[in-house]
């Protein structure tokens, strides 16, 4: 097994050093990005702290109501049965095979989840939407979260894991230091958690940070997607945060799971 890990774990390892080493397309860094930065700076203050407490109000809602809602959208019993299944083929015997076929379902549901999000954000872009669609964008970034957490085994529903989950989104959004800086934050987080020695937890705090990054993340877009047709740009935009944090959310969940399935049977 532990040839087969460290071969898992350094694939994991590449594929998470690409993530934060992605470059930028050189038309987007000369062209699009000081577009977008001369709209930003158009975009009242007000709607830019109104952005960051609607993503806030989101969070909060589903956070303190529980994930009821969103798990209306899965079952969630049968993700948990398709994870033991999956399980309990790699305790059988770790290959390239029984972790492909436990990495199935966060693939399909992400698949899913990334599309679903073109046909909002452009339905809603060109109705003239831009913050009323936050709750269900949110609800959807969450839905993709719990069901790539579900995939390898971990339930959402602790203080612990809703810090995780937002500071997971700050890795996915982020980009450049800042984003290697939250990613060292994250896995010492992950650790912490899974040894059940994480504690002091503010979860406010993390929603407000989280809502500060998205509403960074997603500001420019959101004041186009409130421009009749014009705002069809959501779908885009949409599209880009959901694989982003979809690929992330893949990578981080089954790097726990391998580091916590050898350290059970170090």
């Amino acid at each position: 097994m532990d040839r087969a890990f460290t071969k898992q774990i350094r694939k994991i390892n590449q594929k998470e050093e690409a993530f934060l080493n992605t470059r930028v397309n050189p038309l987007v860094k000369n062209k699009i990005t000081p577009l977008m930065d001369k709209v930003q700076e158009k975009i009242p203050e007000k709607l830019s702290s109104g952005l960051e407490a609607a993503f806030e109000k989101s969070f909060r809602l589903f956070f303190e109501k529980g994930n009821k809602y969103i798990e209306k959208t899965y079952n969630k019993e049968d993700r948990q049965f398709d994870f033991e299944i999956n399980d309990y083929a790699v305790e059988k015997k770790f290959n390239t095979k029984s972790i492909k076929r436990l990495d199935k379902p966060s693939n399909i549901s992400t698949a899913l989840n990334t599309s679903f999000s073109v046909v909002e954000g452009g339905v809603l872009g060109i109705l003239g939407i831009g913050l009323p669609d936050i709750p269900i964008f949110i609800s959807l970034i969450l839905k993709t979260i719990n069901e790539v957490a579900l995939s390898y085994g971990f339930d959402y529903n602790t203080i612990e894991e809703k810090a995780y989950i937002l500071r997971l989104i700050q890795g996915a959004l982020t980009k450049e230091e800042k984003q290697k800086e939250v990613n060292s934050v994250l896995d010492a987080l992950s650790e912490k958690i899974d040894h059940q020695i994480c504690s002091n937890i503010n979860l406010d705090e993390e929603m407000k940070q989280t809502s500060k990054v998205l509403s960074d993340a997603l500001l420019t877009a959101k004041f186009i997607q409130g421009i009749p047709l014009v705002g069809a740009v959501g779908s885009v935009v949409n599209f880009n945060v959901i694989q982003k944090v979809g690929r992330y959310s893949k990578l981080k969940y089954k790097k726990r799971y391998l580091l916590k399935k050898f350290s059970d049977k170090a």
